[in-house]
């Protein structure tokens, strides 16, 4: 079967002197791992597109046990991740969690663009990390399946107060008058993060990074995202703590989730 599609490499894996091995989220056939012969070689134009963050038009045969590049074509490789350290593990964590939430052997249109335009704003560097970590977290958890309930108080149905709580074992929000002491964190947002969640998952998509928070809000926004993820996943990403070192290397940052 000959598949024509448009992807992004979200990891790569050296086969021998000239071979890779890549996975790469595609619009048609969502996560593919595939080999690409020749890839490393200098005249090859496979060499660009198939590294790392290389967003390329490729051309796949798949049979019954694995897939084969047969040809691609770079149309953008996000080379400006690779000059700063917080961007680039930033970069690689969403890759790694993008291969952990999009479907496999269906499609993917909306996890690629949600990654294409998140490494694009990375690039650029007008927007803050953190509001970038937020977005891509809880919009892919959202399309993965995962949309948390963020309309509005769990109990009574109060929309907004001076500070919410959200529980992210359970993906719900509450007032402080419902706040009830459980086992599960609640973490407190403000006003500010509280509107940021809810424009994370429920924000056109043509409006989704086009917001701002102040630092104190961005940092509640952050972490709230964050334990989502792991509450969701009940997993951690070295990626992830990685990019702590990165940004954090005096503090310990969110509470770490069990590695599977």
């Amino acid at each position: 079967m000959r598949i024509e599609t448009e992807g992004l490499v979200i990891m790569e894996r050296s086969v021998g002197e000239s071979d890779r091995l890549v996975t790469v989220l595609t619009r048609k056939e969502g996560v593919v791992r595939a080999f690409a012969q020749k890839a490393k070689n200098v005249r090859s134009s496979k060499l660009s597109a198939t590294q790392l963050f290389g967003y390329s038009r490729f051309v796949i045969f798949k049979g019954r046990e694995k897939y084969i590049i047969d040809d691609a074509q770079p149309i953008e490789v996000f080379f400006e991740l690779r000059r700063d350290m917080e961007r680039l593990s930033l970069a690689q964590y969403f890759c790694e969690l993008a291969g952990a939430l999009a479907p496999q052997e269906a499609e993917a249109g909306d996890f690629l663009r949600l990654m294409l335009n998140a490494l694009h704003f990375l690039c650029g560097g007008t927007r803050p990390g953190l509001l970038l970590k937020a977005v891509v977290e809880m919009r892919m958890l959202s399309l993965a399946g995962y949309m948390p309930n963020l309309v509005c108080c769990s109990e009574c149905g109060c929309y907004e107060a001076d500070v919410m709580y959200f529980l992210p074992r359970s993906g719900i929000v509450t007032c402080k008058s419902c706040l009830r002491p459980t086992a599960e964190p609640a973490l407190p947002l403000s006003r500010g993060a509280m509107t940021g969640l809810r424009h994370t998952v429920y924000a056109d998509f043509e409006k989704l990074f086009s917001f701002s928070l102040s630092p104190r809000g961005l940092k509640e926004l952050s972490d709230a995202a964050e334990q989502y993820v792991f509450a969701t996943l009940q997993r951690g990403f070295n990626t992830l703590d990685f990019y702590h070192q990165m940004t954090q290397p005096q503090s310990g940052g969110p509470e770490k989730a069990p590695r599977s």
